[in-house]
Formats: C-alpha cells, structure tokens, sequence
C-alpha cells in the first residue's frame, strides 16, 4: 500500500471512530434521563426505559458532533 492509500485508511477509521465513541457517550448520557419512579419491585429495574428513543436521540446527537468534528478537520483545525 502507498503511504496516500495508508492515509486515506487511517482518515476513515478516525472518522468512523469519533462518531461510535460519541454515540456510546451520548447513549449513556441519555440512560438515566426520564425514567421517572416507577420501578420493578423485584429487580429495581424501570419499567420503562424508552431505550430505543434513547438510542435515536443518541444517533443524532452523535451526527452533529460528527459533522462538527469532520468541518474541525476539513477547515484545517485539526489534524490527523
């Protein structure tokens, strides 16, 4: 491989990095907000942790802080 290919390579897993950490951080940003008091008698656990509208909310979060990261790149900010 050229050292231009490498590069590439090495651009893309950074790219693809950032966005899943910052999705797992959003993700677990997210978990305690809204489960209010109602909760399992036997396991504590809540009855409704609306997991999957966390999850789409993450994803968003985490595109916005991606495309902020990548213009960071793009402008010449940051570099790889």
């Amino acid at each position: 491989m050229s050292d231009a290919a490498i590069d590439a390579l090495i651009h893309y897993v950074v790219l693809f990095s950032f966005y899943a950490v910052a999705w797992f951080l959003c993700l677990f940003c997210l978990l305690p907000v809204g489960l209010g008091a109602e909760r399992d008698p036997d396991s504590g656990a809540p009855l409704n942790p609306m997991l999957k509208k966390k999850a789409l909310l993450a994803t968003g979060i985490a595109a916005v802080l991606w495309v902020g990261f990548y213009a960071a790149i793009r402008l010449g900010w940051l570099e790889l």
